[in-house]
């Protein structure tokens, strides 16, 4: 079936949704404009990449620099523009404008603050894999998570030669190990007390919406982590008769073919799709 028929069905889909259940990956703020490699990557990083030769944000992540100087450096910088910038599109105002009248959820595995920071309601958001603007202790020691922006909008500032000041290397307040990132890459991963409330503020959405008419919206979920987002929506999906299903996906729009006829699948561009949605909507 051509795009723009399914684009014409999802939007009737969320005409008449009772409620909706979005769950959005990497792709949603790919299409946003926050791209890891490319033109943005050779302008924000031309000194990293000069030095160590990295290609790509995501993988020069990995890498294990020799100091906590260095360290910072890169993942203040890092931090600043993928976490406190504003995104170069306003893919996730979109989102909002089209779903704002109804009775919606989010579940994210992106860590990145977007949709709050585009003005959906904390209360309505599930972020399961972390969050850039937060620290952990790398140990860690305790199930709390710090605030980083004051912090890092001065490593940013003050960081010379790929280095931030030793006096800014942040260490954990209770047993003085180096602090990390919290996000989840291991068993370490803080899920402090924001993130248990959000995650059973979820599964109450869930359990009170399964037997209404309910449109599970899936925004550039990729196959890394397909369990918490997609595989669950494709069971809900199938438990539902009145459910509806539908991925949009640049390049991996698929479902099972046990939903396929509760099912709406749009490869495309994210940010391209939700424009015309609004269209759609706006009449």
């Amino acid at each position: 079936m051509a795009v723009g028929n399914n684009i014409e069905r999802l939007g009737d889909a969320l005409a008449k949704a009772e409620v909706v259940v979005v769950g959005a990956g990497a792709g949603m703020s790919t299409s946003a404009g926050f791209t890891y490699a490319g033109e943005r990557f050779e302008r924000l990083f031309g000194d990293f990449i000069e030095r160590y030769g990295f290609t790509d944000m995501y993988t020069a992540g990995f890498h294990a620099f020799e100091t906590l100087e260095e360290q910072w450096a890169f993942w203040s910088r890092f931090i600043w523009c993928n976490r406190y910038e504003d995104a170069p599109k306003d893919t996730y105002a979109k989102l909002l404008g089209l779903i704002c009248d109804k009775d919606f959820f989010v579940i994210t595995t992106n860590v990145d603050h977007q949709f709050q920071k585009a003005g959906f309601p904390k209360d309505r958001l599930f972020y399961t894999q972390g969050d850039y603007g937060l620290w952990q202790c790398s140990t860690p020691c305790h199930k709390k998570t710090y605030d980083n922006y004051e912090t890092v909008k001065r490593m940013v500032a003050e960081q010379r030669d790929m280095r931030v000041p030793s006096e800014l290397v942040p260490y954990c307040p209770v047993c003085g190990e180096p602090m990390r990132m919290n996000l989840r890459a291991d068993s370490t991963f803080v899920e402090d007390a924001g993130w248990h409330a959000a995650a059973e503020r979820y599964t109450a959405f869930l359990r009170e919406t399964t037997r209404k008419r309910v449109l599970y919206l899936e925004l550039g979920v990729g196959g890394n982590t397909p369990g918490i987002i997609k595989y669950p929506f494709w069971q809900l999906t199938a438990a539902n008769p009145l459910a509806t299903y539908a991925c949009v996906n640049y390049g991996d729009a698929v479902a099972p073919q046990e939903i396929l006829p509760q099912s709406i699948l749009i490869n495309g561009d994210i940010d391209a799709v939700l424009g015309e949605l609004l269209e759609v909507q706006h009449g």
